[in-house]
């Protein structure tokens, strides 16, 4: 996983502006540490929810309901689903301006959910015009340095990135990094968290090595200050092999991969995404590295847990099927690249259509594999 958004989470309360504005009472406090999941906190709130539409003091447009509805969407997300975390906060955000007003804290999380959930749910580009019209009222509400100002400009930053344009990506973190150490000191998390942005996108603008080294030097930071095996901690040890094998040394890559799997097995759990994807490059990095057969027997494996986890049309197992296909075939099977190839162009056509650069990608690597299959014996028999 090279790098991830501003990972905020929502207060888990309505915002306190808009509680002394309307004496609200508070929801208790839920995290999925004390609830046991995601889908736990999910279900709690919407049975607070629920609770507060019935009751006769509260109904469905009070604000605590409102806030209730709120958390309900955030761990709708969190728990798996980022449409439907989408649409609820698309239903939310008028009901929140209309009741609390345009420019309410409450109002501004919900419009910052529904951005964050939109890109989550395959729209990167509508991600970033929303935080793009969101941070100029930031500003002017909560001040050009408040965090949640600065919040939304990190995220402004990665849909951006994730759009298509790494470039300018790079170019806001860069100008972004020294005001969150400034303003929240310069080992606070979510600096952390800009400096791995940062780095990632500096490699996926095209320079490796300089993404490989700001990685090699935020590692020990992110150790030293949150633990060696916390998620972030793993997080920038998995970026690092990463941009490593990116700048060449695959190798490399595969050795630092193998140490990193069996801790974030432990720490994580053996089907995480993150350990899936952290099985993935392994498998990517082991192929690179000369060992095509071995890096197919790795995706053989690996691909029934992304399919049980994410689904057959996950993009994290599309790409697991096309890994398997490209290793399959350098491994010496053309034949059976080519139709592996064949199934998951089909695939890409129904899910994401024939224009897609994903389908098209497919379709190229088919032609590719289809030409190297050795030719059919045509000398006659007898």
């Amino acid at each position: 996983m090279p790098g991830k958004g501003q990972r905020q989470r929502p207060a888990l309360n309505i915002c306190p502006e808009d509680q002394r504005r309307f004496s609200c009472p508070q929801p208790s406090n839920v995290s999925p540490a004390s609830s046991g999941s995601y889908a736990a906190a999910r279900d709690l709130f919407q049975a607070i929810a629920d609770a507060h539409v019935a009751h006769d003091s509260y109904g469905p447009w009070h604000p605590g309901t409102l806030a209730a509805r709120q958390h309900h969407a955030y761990w709708t997300g969190k728990a798996g689903d980022a449409t439907a975390a989408r649409d609820q906060y698309a239903a939310l955000v008028p009901a929140c301006e209309r009741i609390l007003g345009p420019e309410a804290p409450t109002s501004l999380a919900a419009r910052y959910g529904l951005a964050r959930w939109s890109g989550t749910a395959g729209n990167a580009a509508g991600a970033r015009d929303q935080f793009a019209a969101l941070l100029p009222v930031r500003e002017r509400v909560s001040g050009p340095e408040h965090p949640d100002t600065l919040n939304v400009r990190h995220s402004l930053a990665y849909w951006i990135g994730e759009a298509g344009d790494a470039a300018a990506a790079r170019d806001q973190y860069a100008a972004l990094l020294p005001v969150r150490e400034r303003v929240l000191g310069a080992e606070h998390r979510d600096g952390l968290i800009t400096r791995g942005n940062l780095a990632r996108y500096t490699g996926k603008a095209g320079d490796a090595a300089a993404a490989r080294d700001q990685y090699a030097a935020l590692l020990p930071v992110r150790e030293r200050v949150l633990g060696p095996e916390h998620p972030d901690a793993l997080a920038a040890r998995h970026s690092l092999a990463y941009w490593t094998g990116e700048a060449g040394d695959a190798a490399a890559a595969r050795d630092q991969f193998t140490a990193l799997l069996p801790v974030r097995e432990r720490v994580l759990g053996p089907e995480h995404p993150d350990t899936l994807i952290t099985r993935a490059d392994l498998a990517r990095s082991t192929g690179e590295a000369g060992d095509a057969a071995a890096a197919r027997d790795q995706l053989t494996a690996l691909l029934p847990a992304h399919e049980r986890i994410h689904g057959a049309g996950h993009p994290c197992t599309l790409d697991t099927r096309y890994d398997l296909a490209r290793w399959t075939g350098e491994a010496g099977d053309a034949a059976a690249a080519r139709d592996q190839l064949a199934a998951l162009l089909l695939v890409n056509e129904r899910i994401h259509g024939a224009g897609h650069p994903r389908t098209l990608h497919t379709g190229r690597e088919l032609t590719r594999w289809t030409r190297r299959e050795p030719p059919a014996d045509l000398t006659p028999a007898g």
